[in-house]
């Protein structure tokens, strides 16, 4: 059986996306380009796993002035794991989404999160519409958040600064996981790390312990 895209290959293995089988060199190629591959097709996860992703400018990457060190990541790992898996969540409810919006959905955020700071709220919204899914998911998860420890202690320790230095290291990863294919989800994919399968509940995924303490 040859290859449905080229027709000229022997077929070696089933594309989910394309509900039939392709060649090896047609994967590698329209991976990600014209295929919309699904983040649970195991040859694109093996391709994240190996892939290099390409060359990147560090002056390209935004937001600059927002400095992250690794003690601040120490000290908010949990927090960080909790708004990975809201992003994540956020484009999986969305399909086709890929890393592009996510990026969209993250500057759109940290611009948000700067007025804050200014004392002047105004919310920044993505003309993208996937980006504006995932950006309004995860505003949703920090309100959650906020009620509950709220509800629990009377008092919000969440600090805007804290949720913009995170947005900001996300934004970080997700310029340096992007593989540069047109609808990589190579970021996602690396996200999805943080949604944790919960055999016990019969769930298809458990969000990791809330952040108790957030600096």
């Amino acid at each position: 059986m040859n290859c449905i895209l080229c027709n000229s290959r022997k077929a070696r293995r089933h594309c989910i996306a394309l509900h039939g089988d392709i060649c090896s060199v047609c994967c590698g190629t329209e991976r990600e380009q014209s295929i919309d591959c699904p983040l649970e097709c195991v040859y694109l996860q093996d391709a994240h796993e190996h892939e290099r992703p390409p060359d990147l400018d560090p002056a390209t990457i935004p937001n600059q002035d927002i400095s992250v060190t690794e003690e601040f990541l120490r000290a908010n790992e949990v927090f960080l794991a909790f708004f990975a898996l809201a992003i994540y969540e956020g484009a999986l409810a969305q399909p086709g989404a890929t890393d592009y919006d996510t990026r969209d959905a993250l500057e759109a955020l940290i611009k948000t999160m700067r007025t804050l700071q200014s004392g002047i709220y105004y919310e920044t919204v993505p003309d993208n519409k996937f980006a504006a899914s995932i950006a309004a998911h995860v505003q949703e998860k920090i309100a959650e958040l906020r009620r509950r420890e709220l509800d629990a202690t009377g008092a919000s320790s969440i600090k805007d600064s804290t949720l913009l230095t995170v947005l900001a290291f996300l934004q970080r990863l997700e310029y340096s996981r992007n593989n540069g294919r047109k609808r990589s989800r190579a970021f996602l994919d690396f996200l999805r790390g943080f949604y944790v399968p919960s055999p016990e509940s019969g769930e298809t995924g458990a969000q990791p312990d809330e952040p108790r303490v957030i600096l």
